[in-house]
């Protein structure tokens, strides 16, 4: 049998800076959070603010862990 481990997205209550998104985000990837982060915010200064709204929108979405 071939198990495959479902990963969930949750906001890190440990790794965060202001919401935890990021933090979350690179423990579900198996990545550095500063790595995430830089990514955001060249995404925000390059895609016009896109990298902010989707971060708020993950912020009021996504459950913070348990």
């Amino acid at each position: 049998m071939n198990e495959t481990k479902v990963r969930k997205l949750y906001r890190s209550r440990s790794d965060k800076m202001v919401a935890g998104v990021c933090g979350g985000v690179a423990k579900m990837l198996g990545v550095d959070a500063a790595l995430v982060r830089i990514l955001l915010v060249g995404a925000t200064l390059l895609g016009f603010g896109t990298g902010a709204v989707v971060y708020l929108a993950c912020w009021l979405i996504v459950p913070q862990e348990p």
